[in-house]
């Protein structure tokens, strides 16, 4: 598949990646509310709370649109479904016609969640839970979409099952996606996105403490005192609750990257070339220039998961793409 590289432009007075990230982050608004919460169990006796809407925002959540198809959001690193980039892309998918899915990671959200495992950018055995319950409701059409950590357990999702895949599942899309985790954790450790670690170290840390005055035998909230990154905190906490050896073990078995050759679905893998977050192992142009369903789009700006637009509408080029490119599955389907 030749490599992208769309056209998209930041608005003049937002240059550079780490202002177009943050301005996303921090000054964007979406008028846009789910419908529905629904509470799904995890087979470990964990749960799972999945946010849904429709097009005709009417009757029960167990009735599928007349489209019949649906679309499932997965957040990224200490996300969840009620972040604006999550909500952008919902209402905009809403717009072209598919019910969509936003799920809270486990742990993420309002309520920490049962268990001693945390989430994780591999754990795709959770996504599989949400997507099987979302496919059992009979819809016929399904797409995938991730954002960073969420993108990353997307893509590897997808290409753990090669063409085993669940024939419904037709599309994905993943943006500002870290398909290396151990190249990302050092890009991200970088004096430039000191600010970034510790906005992300200030949620992780009261995670901890949470999770240790509910499993005081097991996670040890004392090992915060020697956490400076987010790699430090793999190792102490990431890695040895979820049954990895230490962080180079967890990078090295949940990383998208292995698993892009396998995937048997089209795919569209969207980072912007300015992310602050992703070093050049991020973008694969490789194996996605002899891949046939891989489409690597990496326009010069966006930042991590930014894609600032000026839409009527309020819909950020990221969400746009997405439409557009899952459009494209219901004119090869209509055409058959």
């Amino acid at each position: 598949m030749p490599i992208a590289s769309s056209d998209y432009a930041a608005p003049a007075w937002l240059i550079g990646g780490h202002a177009q990230t943050l301005y996303a982050t921090l000054f964007r608004g979406v008028d846009f509310q789910y419908k529905y919460t629904e509470r799904i169990s995890t087979p470990d006796d964990d749960f799972l709370n999945l946010h849904w809407t429709k097009p005709s925002d009417a009757g029960s959540v167990s009735e599928p649109s007349r489209l019949n198809r649906v679309a499932v959001l997965t957040h990224g690193l200490e996300g969840s479904a009620q972040r604006n980039y999550m909500r952008g892309m919902a209402k905009t998918l809403v717009r072209h016609g598919w019910d969509v899915v936003a799920w809270d990671l486990r742990g993420c959200g309002e309520e920490l969640n049962r268990t001693v495992p945390t989430y994780h950018s591999g754990k795709t055995e959770d996504l599989d839970v949400v997507v099987q319950h979302a496919l059992s409701k009979g819809y016929d059409q399904a797409a995938l979409v991730g954002f960073s950590l969420g993108g990353n357990m997307t893509l590897k999702y997808v290409g753990e099952r090669g063409e085993a895949i669940d024939d419904r599942i037709q599309r994905a899309v993943a943006i500002s996606t870290p398909v290396d985790l151990e190249a990302s954790s050092r890009r991200i450790s970088e004096r430039s996105n000191w600010h970034y670690t510790q906005y992300f170290l200030r949620s992780l840390r009261e995670t901890v403490r949470q999770k240790a005055e509910r499993h005081p035998n097991v996670v040890d909230r004392t090992l915060m005192q020697g956490v400076r990154t987010l790699t430090d905190f793999d190792n102490a906490f990431t890695a040895p609750l979820n049954g990895f050896r230490d962080a180079q073990d967890y990078y090295r078995q949940s990383s998208s990257k292995q698993y892009l050759g396998e995937i048997a679905i089209p795919t569209l893998l969207l980072n912007a070339a300015n992310d602050p977050f992703l070093p050049d192992e991020c973008y694969p142009h490789e194996i996605a220039r002899d891949h046939n369903l891989l489409t690597l789009d990496t326009p010069g700006e966006g930042g991590h998961v930014g894609f600032v637009s000026s839409e009527p509408d309020g819909a950020y080029f990221s969400e746009i793409r997405t439409a557009d490119f899952l459009s494209q599955q219901v004119v090869a389907i209509t055409n058959a």
